[in-house]
């Protein structure tokens, strides 16, 4: 029988931190002389009156009794309740928006989306920015530690693969995944401190700087300005792109080359592959601008580089116009966002990972049909690529492409424009970020999207950050017969 204790219990304390997290803006807005400190005390004080609560009452259990139902359970009810509690501010406060637009902007922020229903973040108060950026920064962390602690032993995705590595969550080794969750933890504000100080050096303010370095490390995207990262370019996006990039490796590396492993970064055939494949996307939209557009080196690469990264690794920061640089350019971003990056890192979309397995998976195929007799096996990184990974690579992939198609079509149906429509499924699904077309804002806001469009990419940023199939077995009545 599902035990509803240990979900309760989890997300009452998770509740209990956001309430906290609150503080911080509050503090923000206060300091300011902004009213709106008053709504984030009033939040604070309900997320952490109702998260004790609900954790009080479901604590008589043993949380390593947690059986992988219940993880299923625990992490898809995270990312649907905590942006519940993230929207009440921005309901009560600034920008005093409807149930629909708060709920939108906190999931887009918890998914480390991206995409925003405020059209002017400009006239925003500082604490709603900062608040912005938590929320991306914990939703970020909350991912990493998901797909280096769940998804594994959830068998979500191919992520079996990497049980072997000791990834294991439930059960016998709970103390190993306390030391691995305190690591990634550490790793995570360490880079993310070292990217506020980067950006603070470049010239941005302390807030500006903290902000963006919360959503930089979470590939969040979230912004203090309506300009984007356009309002500092120059040196400041060559730091976005190395920060963007650290954030899109697996996390458990930083941990090895902690740890005495100084090559465990270099040695990783994701990591290689990753950075691969963005020096070749790299390298043709540069070649594209310069040779076919006649545009200068230096800001084609710097521009180039920066939004190809943004796209890549689902951040969503914009500098430029790209819609400006052709149908060639456009195409190799909108097949960036459609890789994302590494496993075990803050990267969405279908990850590098997977379609390194896929390609062995064929060349395995393509050795077959040239000699039957021959019994080989599909290996990634020297390590023998069992079945039931190539199954589960191949079940999510056609799943994601899938349900990309679903959502394009249904968010046609709403009233937008094709152009529009397919973007939004790319960025929600994907968690990318941007959107492109006639009902997207000059500041890339979607406030104009109707009711039913939000809530349908409400729905494909939840699954898409979730891993898809980690959201789709709830809906299946064998689930909740056990």
């Amino acid at each position: 029988m599902l035990d509803l204790r240990p979900v309760g219990y989890v997300l009452g304390l998770l509740t209990v931190v956001m309430g906290v997290m609150m503080l911080f803006p509050m503090a923000l807005d206060l300091g300011d002389g902004n009213r709106n400190w008053q709504a984030f005390a009033v939040s604070a004080a309900v997320a952490v009156a109702l998260g004790g609560s609900v954790a009080l009452a479901s604590a008589n259990f043993d949380l390593r009794g947690m059986s992988v139902r219940e993880a299923f359970l625990l992490t898809t009810s995270t990312w649907v309740v905590l942006p519940m509690v993230g929207a009440i501010p921005l309901m009560l406060g600034a920008p005093d928006v409807s149930v629909t637009d708060a709920y939108f902007e906190a999931v887009s922020g918890m998914t480390t989306t991206g995409a925003t229903v405020f059209p002017s973040l400009d006239d925003l108060p500082r604490g709603v920015h900062l608040w912005r950026g938590i929320l991306q920064w914990l939703g970020g962390l909350g991912i990493v530690i998901v797909a280096l602690l769940f998804l594994p032993v959830m068998r979500v995705g191919g992520m079996q693969f990497f049980r072997s590595e000791g990834f294991d969550t439930l059960g016998k080794v709970l103390p190993r995944t306390i030391d691995i969750s305190r690591g990634l933890i550490l790793a995570y504000v360490v880079l993310t401190l070292a990217c506020a100080i980067t950006y603070g050096a470049l010239g941005l303010e302390w807030y500006e700087a903290t902000v963006h370095a919360l959503t930089t490390l979470s590939t969040g995207g979230f912004s203090t300005t309506d300009q984007s990262f356009a309002a500092f370019s120059g040196p400041a996006e060559y730091a976005a792109v190395v920060f963007m990039i650290l954030a899109s490796v697996p996390f458990i590396r930083f941990i090895q080359f902690a740890n005495g492993n100084r090559l465990a970064l270099l040695r990783d055939v994701q990591v290689r592959a990753f950075l691969r494949w963005m020096a070749y996307g790299v390298a043709a939209i540069v070649l594209w601008r310069v040779l076919v557009l006649g545009h200068e080196v230096e800001p084609a690469l710097r521009e180039s580089t920066f939004n190809l990264v943004t796209i890549w690794t689902g951040t969503g920061y914009g500098s430029a116009d790209v819609t400006s640089w052709g149908s060639f350019a456009f195409g190799v971003l909108f097949v960036a966002g459609l890789i994302g990056g590494c496993t075990a890192s803050t990267g969405c979309s279908v990850k590098v990972f997977r379609y390194l397995v896929l390609k062995e998976a064929m060349l395995n195929q393509l050795r077959i049909l040239v000699s039957p007799r021959t019994v080989t096996v599909p290996r990634l990184d020297g390590r023998p690529i069992e079945q039931d990974v190539i199954d589960s690579v191949m079940t999510f992939t056609v799943l994601f492409f899938l349900t990309m198609g679903v959502v394009a079509v249904a968010l046609s149906l709403t009233g937008l424009a094709t152009q529009t429509a397919i973007t939004a499924a790319w960025t929600s699904v994907a968690n990318v970020g941007p959107a492109f077309g006639p009902e997207v804002g000059p500041t890339g806001a979607m406030d104009a999207f109707p009711t039913a469009a939000k809530w349908i990419m409400i729905f494909a940023m939840l699954v898409g950050r979730l891993e898809l199939l980690a959201v789709f077995v709830l809906f299946t009545a064998a689930f909740w017969r056990g």
